[in-house]
């Protein structure tokens, strides 16, 4: 039988690494300890931070013959030191340097003829030199720095921050905006990223302007982070509604808007003396009526409402006032001078619409502001051509006439067919809330009830209308021409518009869900020309149920009512 002998394994109680032949021992014997292959090995010392390079290079300074060495000297490149020389030569201060002599390269001389054949193919032109990352986003951030001073001296505090909008996150593939300067790469790629290999990303963040100057003399009471209020969810059961008054009028859908297609699309009507009345909660003559017979502890219109139910996906920034009577009752309202009322255009996609005018745009029809005012316009526009012409059949009048418009002061213009209904939510705490919500038309009557009829015994279909905006899809990264796919893929489009605009999504499906609406119909509408903001074409229409919609887009209900709930009782508790 064969027999395995356990070799000899000398045992360094001193220090690590193997020991000396002279103190090496075996059962406390020092005499005839067989010595190892490797004793005459020079050992070598290593530090942690040490990596693993390459096997061989045969670029870098230092290999070859001496020819050769001198042949990369007058090339330019013995003159730089790469990462692995530096490591190198970092290591060779350590103590214990001199023993790594036996793993030093030592070029032989009979070697001369030996020669390395160059593959790749050389550039014409001599190499120049290129900064590193680092000192190249150094130079640009004292760039921006400089440019902020200057607009400092004539320019406001928001002309700065329009400047330094600009340096935002480019598109996947590193692709540059025309007429604008190059951008950095997304976080998480590249060398500026946030990711692994950059910690300088911060640099490149986004200043945006403020909705509303701090002053000094303003105390803090509380702070509240979106990201916590994401989690929020409405402990027990979901508030119970119920109608209070039905005022203003509807009119009917007009059914052949559902076969717009690309091929027969529609151009986009300018209802100029349609006029809309975005008023606020405490400007409203129902609410105030409503409030002096003390209906409710809290009012506030579904605007605002849907604004707070769905912040944690906002990204610009946004105020509201709300004022508290001595009773506890709570209003909440807007600022007179506030962009509350504007849409909001690309808000939460990667790079934001320019604030500034270019070469490209001398007219500034794309900049955010201008963009801003025409998604409003269109939107309005919108919600008006879909419905038919005014008839005795095709009007829904309700109890009360439109309570903010006065024919005395008319001026030939009338008010749009904009539908309030004033609801109260009661929660289970007992809390009261009385929300104006905004309908735009209905649907044909399936129970045969009256037109002139508001009451929910007839199986009337009400409806919300709202406009998507297609500017100019080269602009925005990841966007689809909608020309081109509206017709075979209008999920894809409509998932594109999801992640631009999820905030403006949100808001019209928790709208339309507080005012009880059956329907939501969501319109695609694009430019005639990519440079004219004025003449719009209907590419698409499409209806979706609100609580669905909520569902695609994960909006959850019991979070939206838990969000609004938790502010309620900090404004009650202060």
């Amino acid at each position: 039988m064969v027999t395995f002998s356990v070799p000899f394994v000398p045992i360094n109680s001193a220090s690590w690494g193997p020991p000396s032949i002279n103190s090496a021992t075996e059962d406390g014997v020092t005499s005839n300890v067989p010595k190892s292959k490797f004793h005459l090995l020079p050992y070598a010392p290593f530090s942690r931070s040490d990596r693993l390079g390459k096997v061989a290079d045969f670029t870098q300074p230092g290999f070859g013959s001496p020819q050769q060495q001198q042949q990369q000297q007058q090339q330019g490149r013995g003159g730089r030191q790469s990462y692995f020389d530096n490591r190198n030569r970092w290591s060779s201060g350590n103590a214990g340097a001199d023993n790594n002599e036996g793993f030093q390269y030592r070029v032989d001389p009979s070697e001369d003829n030996f020669q390395l054949v160059d593959t790749t193919k050389s550039s014409s032109s001599q190499r120049k030199f290129v900064a590193p990352a680092n000192k190249r986003r150094q130079q640009r951030a004292s760039l921006r720095q400089l440019n902020a001073r200057r607009s400092g001296g004539g320019q406001s505090s928001a002309a700065s921050a329009m400047d330094t909008s600009r340096f935002q996150r480019a598109p996947a593939g590193g692709a540059r905006r025309r007429g604008g300067p190059q951008q950095p790469q997304p976080w998480g790629g590249g060398r500026g990223g946030m990711g692994r290999g950059g910690r300088t990303g911060w640099r490149d963040r986004i200043d945006r302007q403020a909705s509303v100057s701090i002053q000094a003399d303003w105390v803090v009471l509380d702070e509240f982070e979106l990201n916590k209020l994401a989690k929020l969810k409405m402990e027990g059961a979901m508030p119970k509604e119920k109608d209070v008054l039905w005022c203003g009028f509807v009119d009917q859908y007009n059914e052949s808007y559902d076969k717009i297609s690309t091929k027969n699309s529609v151009p986009l009507k300018r209802f100029e003396t349609k006029e809309f009345y975005p008023v606020t909660t405490t400007d409203d003559p129902v609410i105030e009526k409503l409030a002096i017979e003390g209906s409710a502890k809290v009012f506030i219109t579904d605007a605002i409402l849907s604004h707070l139910m769905v912040c944690p996906r906002s990204v610009f920034s946004w105020d509201v006032i709300v004022q508290k009577l001595p009773d506890g009752t709570l209003f909440f309202d807007k600022r007179d001078s506030s962009q509350f009322d504007f849409l909001t255009v690309s808000e939460t996609a990667l790079v934001l619409p320019p604030t500034q005018k270019s070469e490209d745009d001398p007219e500034g029809v794309n900049t955010l502001e201008k963009l801003s005012l025409e998604a409003t316009s269109i939107n309005q526009n919108f919600s008006q051509q879909i419905l038919k012409k005014y008839t005795t059949a095709s009007r829904k009048n309700f109890d009360f006439p439109n309570p903010f418009f006065d024919e005395e002061d008319a001026d030939g213009m009338e008010p749009a067919s904009v539908g309030y209904r004033y609801r109260k939510f009661t929660f289970a705490d007992g809390t009261e809330l009385i929300c104006r919500c905004e309908l735009h038309g209905f649907l044909s009557s399936k129970g045969g009830g009256s037109a002139s009829s508001s009451t929910a015994a007839d199986n009337t279909e009400y409806l919300t209308a709202f406009a998507l905006h297609e500017w100019d899809p080269k602009s925005v990264p990841g966007a689809i021409n909608w020309r081109d796919k509206i017709d075979t893929q209008r999920g894809a489009v409509l998932a594109t518009e999801l992640k631009n605009n999820a905030c403006k999504l949100a808001k019209w499906t928790s709208q339309s869900i507080l005012a009880g609406a059956n329907q939501m119909k969501i319109g695609f509408v694009s430019r005639g020309a990519k440079n004219n903001s004025y003449d719009h074409v209907i590419l698409a229409t499409q209806f979706y149920s609100p609580m669905e919609f909520a569902t695609q887009i994960t909006l959850s209900v019991p979070n939206m009512w838990g969000i609004f709930k938790k502010f309620v009782d900090r404004f009650a508790f202060w």
